[in-house]
C-alpha cells in the first residue's frame, strides 16, 4: 500500500514540474529567469528540464543572465550545453572552451573544478595543452633561466601563456578573457588540490592532440546520439524519399497504451508546443485524447525535429531557429499524410489521428519529402530537353516569379518560392497546396517552352539584351503585327510608339482613384487604356499560324498565361500619353540599345 501511495505521489510531482516548466517556457524570455526562481521548489524544476529545451532557454534568457540557473543546472545540462558550443563540425573550438569555463566558474567554482577532477579531466587537460606551456624547475637550476614570460604558485612548475591558442588572428578581448580564466582557475585548484594541480601540469604535456580530439567527439556523438541527434551521415537518410505505397510495406511502429511516463526522461516540450497551422497533422493530433499515446507521438517528434537538425547541420540556440525546424517536419508530415490517405481521409482528423498511431513519423516525412523531390527530378529532367537550355539562355529567361519557382527546385534540397507572401522569399514546402502550386507552374512553364520551340526564331539578334519569355513572344508579335518582317531582333523606340498608338488607339473607359477619406479630396480622374479584341486575336492568330497548333488548344493550355501578360501590359504602359514613354522604363519589349537615351 505504501508503495502504490508513493507511486502516486512520485507521478504527480512529475505531473506539477512538467504543467510547471510548459507554463514558463511559454512566458516571455524577461520573465522566465524571476519565474524559476520564485519557485518554491527550483532546483527540482531546473534539474527537470529535458537538456533541450533548457539550452534553448539560457540562450532565450541570455548566456551572462542565466548565471543562476547554471548555477542550479544539473551535470548533464551542463554537458549538453559543452556538446553543442565546443565544437565546430569535427573539430574542437578553443575559444568557445574558454568562454564557457569561464560562464561555469561564475556560476559555482567549486562545483566545476569537482565536475572537471572527476568527469572532465582529459577536456582539461587537453585546453591547457592548446593554452600553456609547462617547465619543471630541477632543484638546481635558477628560475631566471625560464624568463620573465613565465610564473609559478609553487616555485617547481612554471607556466607560460601561449599568445595564439588554437587559431590565428585570436582577438584581444578573448586573449585578455583566456589569461584572467586560466590564471584564477590554477590559483584555485593549486590552493585546493595541489596534487591535482601537479598531475593535472604534468599530463597535459603529453596529449597527443588529434587522438584527444577524436575520442572527444565520438563520445559526443554517442552522447547526442541518444537524443535523436544522428551523425550526419546517418541523420541524412531522414532525406531518403519513399513512395506513399512504401509506407505500408515499412511496416507499422508499435504504441503503448500503458505508457510508463515516470521511467523515461523528460520528454522535450518546445518542439510540441510550437505545433500551429490548421492541417491534417495539427488537426489528428488534438483527436488523440490518450494522454500516454500523445506523450509517445511527442517523443517521436522530438526526436524527428532532432534527426532533422542533425542532417541540416544546424545548431538550435534560439526558439526561432527550432520553429523552422518544427514547421518544416509538421509540413512534410502534413503533405505525406495527404499522399498516402488521399483528399478524402486525409480531411478526416480521425483516419490521420489512426494513422499517427499506426506508422512512424520519419516514414510520413519521408513520403512528403518525396512530392517535393518529384518536382525537383522534373525539372532536372525537363531542362535536358528543354528549348531555353538549348539555346543557351539563363534562368532568368523565365522572369522573376517562374525563374524564383525553378531556382528553388534546383537546389539540393528543394524550397517552395513564396516570394515574400510569408515574409521569406524561400521556404519549406508546408502543405499539398504548395506541391500542387508548384506543379501548376511548372506546367505553364513547360507548355510555354513547348510553344517556343514550335516557332521559328532566330535567336542570335537578341542575345545581349535582357531577354524574357514575355518581352521575347511580346517583341516577336509586333513585328509581325506592324508589318516589320524585313528586320530581325528588338525593336526601335519609333516602331514600338508606331505600336504602341496603334495598339492604344483611344481611352475607352476612366476611372476614379479612391478618394482619400483622411483629407478629404479627391485625386485626379486618370484614363487608361485598354487593349481591344482585335488585338488579342492578332496576337492567337499571329501565335496559331506560326507553330499549327489549333486556336483552342492555345486558349486552353496558354490562354491564362497570356490573359496575364496583356494585363501587365495594360498596368505598364495605359495611363501613360505617347509622350511620356520612357525606353529606358519598358522591360515588356525588347527595344534596341541606346534607343531615347541622352
Amino acid at each position: 500500500m505504501n508503495d502504490i501511495k508513493e507511486h502516486e505521489t512520485h507521478l504527480k510531482k512529475l505531473s506539477n514540474l512538467h504543467n510547471e516548466r510548459k507554463r514558463i517556457l511559454a512566458l516571455p524570455s524577461e520573465k522566465t529567469l524571476n519565474a524559476i526562481l520564485d519557485s518554491p521548489q527550483a532546483l527540482p524544476l531546473v534539474h527537470s528540464f529535458p537538456e533541450e529545451d533548457f539550452y534553448i532557454l539560457i540562450n532565450d534568457i541570455g548566456e551572462s543572465d542565466s548565471l543562476p540557473l547554471l548555477s542550479l543546472a544539473s551535470n548533464r545540462q551542463w554537458e549538453y550545453i559543452l556538446d553543442n558550443e565546443l565544437w565546430e563540425k569535427d573539430r574542437i573550438d578553443i575559444k568557445s572552451i574558454t568562454k564557457w569555463f569561464d560562464l561555469l566558474y561564475s556560476a559555482d567554482t567549486r562545483r566545476l573544478i569537482n565536475w572537471i577532477k572527476d568527469e572532465k579531466t582529459e577536456l582539461f587537460e587537453l585546453y591547457f595543452y592548446k593554452n600553456i606551456d609547462v617547465k619543471v624547475r630541477e632543484h638546481d637550476e635558477d628560475p631566471s633561466v625560464f624568463g620573465d614570460d613565465y610564473f609559478t604558485f609553487d616555485d617547481i612548475y612554471y607556466i607560460k601563456l601561449i599568445d595564439h591558442p588554437g587559431r590565428e588572428n585570436t582577438e584581444d578581448d578573448s586573449l585578455e578573457l583566456r589569461n584572467e580564466l586560466i590564471m584564477k582557475m590554477m590559483k584555485f585548484i593549486a590552493g585546493n588540490d595541489h596534487i591535482f594541480y601537479q598531475n593535472i601540469l604534468i599530463e597535459s604535456t603529453s596529449i597527443i592532440f588529434s587522438e584527444s580530439e577524436e575520442e572527444f567527439y565520438r563520445l559526443r556523438n554517442v552522447r547526442m546520439a541518444e537524443k535523436g541527434f544522428l551523425p550526419f551521415d546517418e541523420a541524412i537518410g531522414i532525406y531518403q524519399p519513399i513512395t506513399p505505397q512504401e509506407i505500408e510495406e515499412l511496416g507499422e511502429k508499435i504504441i503503448d497504451e500503458k505508457f510508463e511516463r515516470d521511467t523515461l526522461l523528460p520528454v522535450p516540450i518546445l518542439p510540441a508546443s510550437m505545433l500551429k497551422g490548421d492541417n491534417s497533422f495539427t488537426r489528428a493530433l488534438e483527436m488523440i485524447d490518450t494522454d500516454d499515446v500523445l506523450q509517445q507521438i511527442q517523443i517521436e517528434f522530438a526526436s524527428l525535429c532532432n534527426r532533422i537538425v542533425s542532417a541540416d547541420q544546424k545548431k538550435i540556440k534560439e526558439k526561432e531557429t527550432l520553429n523552422t525546424i518544427v514547421k518544416k517536419a509538421c509540413g512534410y508530415i502534413n503533405i505525406g499524410v495527404r499522399s498516402f490517405a488521399g483528399d478524402e481521409d486525409a480531411g478526416n482528423p480521425v483516419k490521420v489521428a489512426s494513422m499517427l498511431k499506426k506508422y512512424p513519423l520519419v516514414n510520413l516525412f519521408r513520403a512528403g519529402y518525396h512530392s517535393a523531390m518529384k518536382l525537383k527530378w522534373r525539372v532536372e529532367k525537363w531542362m535536358k530537353t528543354s528549348w531555353f537550355m538549348e539555346k543557351g539562355l539563363p534562368l532568368s529567361f523565365w522572369d522573376e516569379k517562374w525563374m524564383g519557382v525553378l531556382g528553388g527546385l534546383l537546389i539540393k534540397k528543394p524550397l517552395f518560392f513564396d516570394n515574400y507572401t510569408t515574409g521569406d522569399l524561400y521556404r519549406e514546402f508546408e502543405s499539398h497546396d504548395d506541391i500542387k502550386k508548384t506543379e501548376g507552374i511548372l506546367n505553364e512553364i513547360s507548355e510555354m517552352d513547348k510553344l517556343y520551340s514550335q516557332i521559328s526564331i532566330n535567336i542570335n539578334p537578341f542575345y545581349g539584351s535582357f531577354l524574357t519569355y514575355k518581352n521575347l513572344i511580346l517583341t516577336l508579335w509586333v513585328r509581325n503585327y506592324m508589318d516589320l518582317h524585313d528586320k530581325t531582333g528588338p525593336l526601335s523606340f519609333d516602331e514600338f510608339k508606331s505600336f504602341f498608338h496603334s495598339i492604344f488607339a483611344d481611352p475607352v473607359e476612366k476611372r476614379s482613384l479612391d478618394h482619400d477619406k483622411k483629407s478629404d479630396k479627391k485625386t485626379a480622374v486618370s484614363d487608361r487604356h485598354e487593349i481591344g479584341r482585335s488585338g488579342k486575336e492578332s496576337f492567337l492568330s499571329w501565335i496559331c499560324t506560326e507553330t499549327g497548333i489549333p486556336d483552342y488548344e492555345i486558349s486552353q493550355k496558354l490562354g491564362q498565361i497570356f490573359e496575364n501578360i496583356f494585363d501587365e501590359i495594360v498596368d505598364e504602359y495605359g495611363y501613360l500619353s505617347e509622350e511620356e514613354l520612357d525606353p529606358r522604363f519598358i522591360n515588356l519589349f525588347l527595344l534596341e540599345r541606346g534607343e531615347g537615351e541622352e
